[in-house]
């Protein structure tokens, strides 16, 4: 039963950080990535990362304050958010899939972060 569980989400104040985790199970991911979902928004990309975790891409939006990394012995994979405002408040999921492009087909239940001002 393939399973990505997100865990991390919290309450922040502007500023501040938090560190997201994504455990996955019972499939060989090839990438990660992760996206968040505002009240009244649209899902919108976050960062992603590629197998070998040398590939990085992150949303201008959070270039610079947000950081993804993977754990593949524990095939975990984080986003440490730092300097947080409170426009990062949202869902943020985890997404994975098999493949090296195309949509993602594995996701996460979502993680709650709220930044206050």
């Amino acid at each position: 039963q393939v399973q990505l569980v997100e865990s991390g989400g919290g309450l922040v104040q502007t500023g501040g950080s938090l560190r997201l985790s994504c455990a996955a199970s019972g499939r060989t991911f090839r990438r990660y990535a992760w996206f968040r979902q505002a009240p009244g928004k649209e899902r919108e990309f976050v960062a992603a990362i590629g197998w070998s975790g040398e590939t990085t891409v992150y949303a201008d939006s959070v270039k610079g304050r947000f950081t993804i990394s993977k754990d593949n012995a524990k095939n975990t994979v984080h986003l440490q958010m730092n300097s947080l405002k409170p426009e990062d408040t949202a869902v943020y999921y985890c997404a994975a899939d098999v493949r090296t492009f195309g949509h993602y087909d594995y996701w996460g239940q979502g993680t709650q972060v709220t930044v206050s001002s």
